[in-house]
């Protein structure tokens, strides 16, 4: 194994970095999602990124994860490139996610530097490269990109983020309060809940920019923002609650509910100076 592997990554995952790493396109290895947050279990994923200077041709891939399982599924492209496998030995899954140097580095000059908000899930590379956790480094370059990212939480970020995703929320004709309108009023449920869900993912978004911290992604969003988050919406758990019980209803209080949860929300940057 490359000496600048880290010691104490999990057995499966040097296994599987020290196979990527005699492949010579491949500049580092790494290990992030649950097993590197404190929220990892005995269950959780093996989540591994494989930084490339070219593809790798998915009959290597498939050659090289053979060695660890035989039910296999090879080259995904529905988000990114992967390859995933359920590990012979310990019975848990293993999600392979492939990605230039050049692909990460763009993503993290928008955020950090060009302050470039998304709708929803704006800081989520730069949460995954602060976290991973090295496998392999071939020259040293991804413990140099982590050393580039860990700076201060942008303030020009910071109000980006809230410009983008707040008036989407409920103050123009095209935000989620005036879709879920129509959606109540036509019964539609199914609408109902894709809104909803929506609508969560800026409100998330923002939470974690009024509180400088970047965005985890999709998963256990309200056990880190009610850990790490000192600045938060008055009642927000009981709100929440309240809007998930009512998406599964028959969306007669949605709104209400809705609102009572932009209404903190509001509060809160209010308070800030961000709206």
């Amino acid at each position: 194994m490359n000496p600048k592997a880290q010691s104490d990554g999990p057995d499966v995952a040097l296994a599987i970095a020290e196979r990527f790493a005699a492949l010579a396109p491949v500049t580092a290895v790494t290990l992030a999602g649950s097993r590197t947050a404190d929220t990892t279990d005995a269950s959780s994923d093996y989540d591994l990124y494989v930084y490339t200077t070219m593809e790798i041709v998915p009959e290597v891939r498939r050659e090289l994860a053979l060695a660890f399982a035989d039910r296999l599924e090879i080259d995904n492209r529905f988000w990114e490139p992967g390859d995933e496998w359920q590990d012979s030995t310990t019975g848990l899954h293993v999600d392979i996610m492939y990605r230039s140097p050049e692909w990460i580095e763009a993503q993290l000059t928008r955020v950090l530097e060009q302050h470039e908000a998304s709708v929803g899930y704006s800081t989520c590379f730069w949460y995954n490269v602060r976290v991973s956790r090295i496998l392999f480094d071939r020259e040293g370059w991804f413990r140099n990109l982590q050393a580039r990212v860990d700076v201060f939480y942008p303030e020009g970020l910071r109000r980006a983020i809230v410009a983008k995703n707040w008036p989407i929320l409920r103050d123009t004709h095209s935000s989620y309060v005036y879709q879920l309108r129509s959606a109540v009023a036509r019964n539609d449920r199914v609408s109902i809940n894709h809104r909803i869900a929506a609508l969560l993912a800026s409100y998330f978004d923002i939470l974690c920019a009024v509180n400088r911290l970047p965005h985890p992604g999709e998963k256990r969003l309200v056990q880190y923002v009610q850990r790490y988050c000192a600045k938060l919406p008055e009642e927000m758990s009981v709100q929440l609650d309240a809007v998930l019980t009512a998406a599964g209803g028959d969306g007669g209080a949605v709104l209400a509910s809705v609102h009572a949860l932009l209404d903190g929300l509001e509060a809160l940057l209010r308070r800030e100076d961000l709206v």
